[in-house]
């Protein structure tokens, strides 16, 4: 079974490949966006949304987690 995929604050995050392709963005500045999860909530039962503090300018300030991939050693 695949391991479920999460983010912790303090984690470094860009948008994942899948999501970047999915909505025709995969060579765009979200493709170069990074940044670090600020706090983490529940919208409804389930839907687990990352604030992130983007380094990028213009980047949505949440996100839900699986459209998230961690930067760096994993």
């Amino acid at each position: 079974m695949a391991k479920k995929f999460t983010v912790n604050i303090g984690d470094k995050v860009a948008y994942s490949i899948q999501f970047l392709a999915s909505i025709g963005m995969s060579h765009s500045d979200m493709a170069g966006a990074r940044g670090v999860v600020v706090e983490i909530s529940t919208i409804g039962d389930r839907l687990l949304v990352a604030k992130i503090d983007w380094q990028n300018p213009d980047m949505p300030e949440k996100i839900a987690i699986f459209n998230l991939a961690k930067v760096g050693l994993n």
